[in-house]
Order: structure tokens, then sequence, then C-alpha cells
């Protein structure tokens, strides 16, 4: 059974999604919810679930002591929709065992700042035609790992940056724990 510990600042909703998505698995379920907010919605969403949650502090996060506890608790590590930027350390010790969500079709829209309605608010700005998920392994950098997996949504000349924010949380909703799910596969499989 693999173990997932998830790292989210925010409301929650793909957390929920992964928690609920491994409930029942034979495969993997997720054992923590590590969040850097106290007052994060995702606390009550994992709690109400039955997923122990650790609030930690931005120092901590730097700290050897947390990066065991990481370690002995995790499989794998999943950002979803976690803010701070991951320390070096911490990239180092979990090599293709640490992966993000971004909303944006990568290497487009990425980097420092580049999240949420910052992308989604890009987009628009720019016209793009489409835009979409991308799935990657985690560095030392902001959304510069390898990618394992992109999806596209195309966008309408007339969609406002709430619009395309409703667009590509369906395809983080629909697409995130099948990802997750094949990832663990595939090291399963060798």
């Amino acid at each position: 059974m693999h173990r997932i510990v998830i790292f989210a600042s925010g409301s929650g909703t793909n957390a929920e999604n992964i928690i609920r998505h491994f409930q029942n698995s034979t495969l993997a379920r997720v054992n923590w919810v590590l969040c850097n907010n106290k007052d994060a919605g995702v606390l009550n969403r994992a709690a109400s679930l039955g997923v122990p949650t650790r609030v930690f502090s931005k120092k901590e996060l730097f700290s050897r002591d947390f990066i065991d506890f990481v370690g002995n608790e995790a499989d794998l590590v999943v950002l979803a929709g976690f803010l701070l930027k991951i320390p070096e350390e911490l990239t180092r010790s979990f090599p293709k065992t640490m992966i993000n969500i971004h909303p944006g079709l990568l290497p487009k829209y990425g980097g420092k700042g580049m999240y949420g309605m910052n992308v989604h608010r890009a987009v628009v700005s720019n016209e793009e035609k489409e835009s979409g998920i991308t799935i990657h392994y985690v560095n030392e950098n902001y959304d510069e790992g390898a990618i394992i997996f992109q999806k596209k949504v195309a966008l309408d000349a007339n969609d406002t940056a709430d619009d395309v924010a409703e667009k590509i949380h369906l395809l983080e909703q629909e697409n995130f724990p099948l990802v997750i799910e094949k990832l663990l596969r595939s090291r399963d499989e060798g």
C-alpha cells in the first residue's frame, strides 16, 4: 500500500478529490495532509474524511526533523495547491517522488507568482486559444521539473479568467487522481 502525503495551502478541493479517490483503494491511501496555513479549508476537508493533518511553519519546512517526518510517512508527496517554494534539500530527499499540479500548460505561465488566478488572468490577457493543466515532478525551481502529464482545454474568445479557472478546475478534478494512480501502478510494475 503506497502512502501519499499531500501538501496544500488553500481550500483543498484537489486534496479532497485525491483523498476520496483512494479511500477504498488497495493501491494507495492518503495518510497525511500537511499545511502551512492554520486557517486553510483543506484542514477541515481532510479532518472530515479522517485524514490526519499537520500545520507547519516556513521555518519547519527547512528543518531536518520535518524532512525526516515526510520521508517516514510518504512514498509519494503530492503538492495540491501548495504555494511555498519547496527547499532544495527537500526536493533532493524525494527525487521522482514529489509531484505538483500547475493550472497552465508549462513551460508557459510558470515560475514565481504564477499560480491560480494569476495564471488564468495572464492566459486571458494574452488571448490564448487554449490552456490546461500540467502535472510535473518537483525540483528546486518553480515549475521546472520534468513533465508527467498535460491536458489541454479550448478557450473561447470571450472567456474571462473565472471561466478559464472553472475549465481548469474540471481538468484537475478529472485527471489528477488518475495520473497519481497511473504513476503508482507504473512503479509497481517496475
